[in-house]
């Protein structure tokens, strides 16, 4: 899968459990962590799991290898490693306190049409 594929996929998931303020970030040319951040949150420590737990899946049922998932049981900051694209998914006060927006502001916001 291509990663802008992957993107539009982790993006996808992420609205489909009513995740906030999510935001792609591309990484391409400044980091060689990953081509895309998504940074998405949660208002509960269920609804951060949910997020975390329909982006795998999906990942998953197309064959994408989820390559680590750290955070799930404290369910604050979840980090999913899909290789091409990492997901990031806060549980709501813990976005505003690591602000990786303001870390990364040289990545380019991606727009979703």
């Amino acid at each position: 899968m291509q990663p802008d594929e992957l993107l539009r996929l982790v993006v996808d998931a992420a609205e489909e459990k009513k995740a906030h303020r999510i935001v792609a970030l591309g990484l391409a040319g400044i980091s060689p962590v990953a081509d895309y951040f998504v940074i998405c949150h949660g208002n509960s420590d269920t609804q951060v799991q949910a997020i975390a737990g329909e982006i795998r899946k999906k990942a998953e049922e197309r064959g994408v290898p989820v390559r680590g998932v750290e955070g799930l049981d404290a369910a604050r900051w979840v980090l999913i490693d899909l290789g091409d694209v990492i997901a990031h998914v806060f549980h709501r006060d813990e976005r505003e306190y690591y602000n990786l927006e303001r870390l990364w502001s040289d990545a380019k916001v991606v727009e979703f049409a």
